[in-house]
């Protein structure tokens, strides 16, 4: 039951994951839905994921995969065991014996694919959110009704503290669309679904180890499968609520993830135009408008939200463009439990 491989000399690789616990009874035909949860550090939280889930007002037949990425005291699957156990989650928690975002969700789909052989549908949500009681309903439901391959849906902020209310319009948090429908691109995996066929082609390396610890892997790969030709949409009623700490309104975190979302899209962006005539330039020279424009645009925007952080987010973003045309990456994931 492990994710292993060969090499080309023929010798065997470790494993990519294992099988920690599965679900009592588990009927691996059953589901049409698989749900997959990556785990880090974060076992109160898993645990109040895992209950939105099992809440889920649905009559479709669904398994819970959990992603438990840390590979010492293992204390969300070690917290998350019993519901399995015990039946009343159906699915399997596995180790992602590889450490880093993509390496969980690459191990989780892969294993999906591997194990449930039905599932039409695959939604994915984090340890640190929860979904109302008809997100799978409403998610599943976009995606047949307009014929889409790829849904995503908002990540609502709670904040910790009350008076952080008014971060919520702030760029970094403020999901992208606000009405359910096609769309042209989406850019997270926070709150998505992937039919199965999205996730046949690109099996096994879904999201590309580049992006492992700094973020972003999910924009290029949601940016490669717009390439291929899927169809995207967005569901405003599908809605997860995602937990933000107080260490994430700090200036310095706020910074640090402007930056980094420049420098993904200026990678997304060498991906998008990858092949054709003097891309590396007209991204540079793309990067470097952006880049000029940003104050202008920043003020505005500053002004309108009576923010000087708001204000700053473009010109960040612009910096970050610019300083990825030369190389610079920031793994704000390396230290997850700190982001």
């Amino acid at each position: 039951m492990d994710q292993s491989g060969v090499t080309t000399d023929g010798h065997s690789v470790p494993p990519v994951s294992t099988i920690l616990t599965r679900s009592a009874g588990l009927d691996v035909d059953a589901p049409e839905i698989v749900i997959t949860v990556p785990t880090y550090k974060r076992p109160d939280q898993l645990l109040r994921t895992l209950q939105s889930l099992i809440a889920q007002k649905t009559s479709r037949s669904y398994a819970i995969i959990v992603m438990e990425n840390e590979n010492e005291a293992r204390e969300g699957a070690a917290a998350a065991a019993h519901l399995f156990e015990s039946g009343a989650v159906a699915g399997l928690i596995i180790a992602a014996h590889r450490r880093g975002n993509c390496e969980a969700y690459n191990a989780g789909w892969q294993m999906a694919l591997e194990t449930f052989p039905h599932f039409r549908h695959l939604l994915v949500i984090d340890d640190d959110e929860t979904a109302d009681p008809r997100w799978l309903a409403r998610m599943c439901g976009t995606a047949e009704t307009l014929e889409l391959d790829i849904v995503g849906g908002p990540q609502n902020p709670i904040f910790e503290k009350d008076e952080y209310e008014s971060w919520a319009q702030h760029p970094v948090f403020r999901p992208p669309y606000t009405e359910t429908g096609p769309v042209p691109a989406l850019y997270s995996t926070g709150n998505l679904l992937l039919t199965r066929p999205v996730l046949e082609r690109f099996s096994p390396n879904f999201l590309d180890l580049r992006f492992n610890f700094m973020g972003g892997g999910d924009s290029d790969f949601l940016t490669r499968a717009r390439k291929a030709g899927y169809e995207f949409g967005w569901c405003a009623e599908a809605i997860v609520h995602e937990t933000i700490p107080s260490r994430r309104l700090q200036a310095d975190w706020i910074r640090t993830r402007s930056l980094r979302n420049g420098v993904i899209s200026t990678l997304v962006d060498h991906e998008r135009r990858k092949g054709h005539s003097f891309a590396r330039v007209q991204v540079l020279m793309k990067s470097l408008a952006l880049l000029a424009a940003s104050p202008l645009r920043g003020l505005k925007a500053g002004l309108a939200a009576r923010s000087l952080s708001v204000g700053l987010y473009p010109v960040l973003v612009g910096a970050g463009r610019v300083l990825g045309e030369f190389g610079y990456m920031n793994d704000q994931y390396r230290q997850a439990e700190k982001n």
